[in-house]
């Protein structure tokens, strides 16, 4: 689940799209990973829980925290 995101929010970043966009697509793959794929480790099932007690206005913090964590990637 996280390698789809990542790699997800890496190819839209290299695509050129802005970050508004790159973050309504992080809320749209948060909504999708958290229904439709299995949770393959604690972490990930910790993060769809967190993800499915949210309401819409958290999970769009939690895709932009997401997002950062990804973005700060390189920067480490």
């Amino acid at each position: 689940m996280e390698r789809f995101f990542r790699r997800s929010l890496h190819d839209a970043q290299g695509n050129g799209i802005s970050n508004q966009a790159i973050s309504e697509l992080a809320y749209d793959i948060g909504n999708y990973l958290s229904t439709q794929v299995e949770a393959q480790n604690n972490e990930e099932a910790i993060l769809r829980d967190l993800w499915n007690a949210a309401d819409q206005k958290e999970q769009h913090a939690i895709a932009n925290i997401m997002v950062k964590l990804v973005q700060n990637e390189g920067t480490k």
